[in-house]
């Protein structure tokens, strides 16, 4: 079994990730330090990612955890912030974020050790929708909503069509509720720079078929058997 496959399978990260970890010099696989992407892994060798050895899990574990802002999405940080992760330490199996959610940004976050699932949910071709309530700042006209609706240029690439509503207008700000399939760094954030308006607050509301909720900030739960399945079933 190739490297990036049986890591997935451990639950450590998605195959794409995984080649992330394996070219950055992380994995070694029986105390040799692995950056080919080609390495086979065979029963009995001994695999570990930053130090720690990892096993394939037998049992899949499906969480949903409202994010607060000011957490990373991410094992640690160089920088010493807050982790997602540092909730989960207790955790009966090694959970992974299936993708991530900005610094300053809430919501919805899936964690699984289903690597085979991750790496569907976030392959491009998948186009898993993301939905975000945003609050910006002034009035978001018409014309706006008919912008983000038709793509917003972004390093030389426009985005793909947005879902776009306006919920409420305020005095100085506007709630507007966003539903993109892409993934790129900041992306609802900067679509709305780019029309004129900063981001007061961006909270992810659901994921695929998977939906927040009253789940307070900071609080998390396992996904039901429904969940579980129309997750599975998600296209």
């Amino acid at each position: 079994m190739r490297l990036q496959k049986y890591m997935a399978e451990c639950g450590v990260a998605s195959r794409r990730k995984a080649e992330e970890m394996i070219a950055a010099g992380q994995v070694t696989v029986n105390g040799v330090t692995v950056t080919e992407m080609g390495t086979q892994v065979e029963e009995g060798d001994q695999v570990l990612v930053n130090g720690q050895r990892i096993r394939p899990e037998t049992e899949k574990k499906y969480v949903l955890y409202h994010k607060p802002a000011g957490e990373v999405t991410t094992v640690s940080d160089p920088e010493g912030r807050p982790c997602v992760l540092d909730h989960f330490r207790d955790y009966p199996v090694r959970l992974y974020p299936v993708g991530r959610l900005d610094y300053d940004s809430e919501g919805l976050l899936l964690l699984t050790n289903d690597g085979t699932l991750t790496e569907r949910l976030l392959h491009p071709s998948h186009q898993v929708d993301k939905t975000y309530l945003v609050r910006v700042t002034g009035k978001v006209s018409l014309d706006t909503v008919r912008l983000l609706r038709q793509g917003v240029l972004l390093d030389d690439h426009k985005t793909a069509p947005a879902k776009v509503r306006i919920i409420k207008e305020e005095t100085f700000a506007t709630v507007v509720l966003v539903t993109i399939h892409e993934g790129r760094n900041r992306q609802v954030r900067r679509m709305f720079e780019e029309a004129g308006h900063k981001v007061l607050q961006l909270r992810r509301v659901k994921f695929g078929p998977l939906e927040l909720g009253p789940l307070p900030r900071g609080q998390w739960r396992e996904l039901t058997a429904e969940e579980i399945r129309k997750l599975m079933a998600y296209q």
